[in-house]
């Protein structure tokens, strides 16, 4: 009778082990998620001012219609890979994607702000002075979201990673969260726009 009771003993520490264990992982993924949600509004909203922007240029800038349409392409291929991050802030090859698309984005917004730099006009223009203050703005807010998400990243990454957690993790099939770097040194800094 009292190894049945240590056997069942034994077996249900076992299982409420496995589900903390669970149950912790869950809770790191999910605040994964909200962190990257964070990233996701503002990138967002970044995606949203920036029609704005090659509107207001559209007007001075006519003859540079190729670089104002890279503008566009390079912030709707972001927002598509944005969205199946969204979905999914673990998917190592979507977060790899969105890195490659953001990083295509900075490279044309960066040629838009050198092709900008000709028209001082533009540059005095009321709607662009606000515009350029809510991007920088933006970029800001992004900073700080990409931060607060890869600090997420790592406490997930540990969780899963670390003895027990790791048994769990690989029988549940928990994947390793990507962090959201910039890999190129130019691309770290803030869009410029000055006009």
């Amino acid at each position: 009778m009292v190894a049945l009771f240590i056997a069942i003993a034994v077996i249900a520490i076992a299982l409420f082990w496995i589900m903390g264990t669970y149950n912790g992982l869950v809770g790191a993924r999910n605040v994964l998620k909200n962190a990257f949600s964070q990233i996701d509004v503002q990138l967002k909203r970044r995606y949203d001012l920036i029609p704005n922007l090659v509107e207001t240029a559209k007007g001075y800038l006519k003859h540079e219609a190729g670089t104002l349409e890279a503008v566009i392409a390079a912030r709707n291929q972001a927002a598509s890979a944005r969205s199946a991050v969204a979905a999914n802030p673990a998917d190592e090859s979507a977060m790899t994607s969105l890195k490659n698309a953001e990083g295509a984005l900075m490279s044309s917004l960066g040629r838009l702000n050198v092709v900008m730099e000709a028209y001082p006009d533009l540059k005095a223009n009321q709607n662009m002075m606000q515009l350029t203050e809510e991007l920088t703005s933006t970029e800001n807010k992004i900073s700080f979201a990409r931060q607060a998400y890869n600090d997420s990243v790592m406490t997930y990454n540990n969780k899963r990673e670390m003895f027990p957690g790791s048994i769990i993790a690989n029988m549940f099939a928990f994947g390793v969260a990507q962090p959201f770097e910039i890999t190129n040194v130019a691309e770290r800094e803030n869009v410029k726009v000055s006009f």
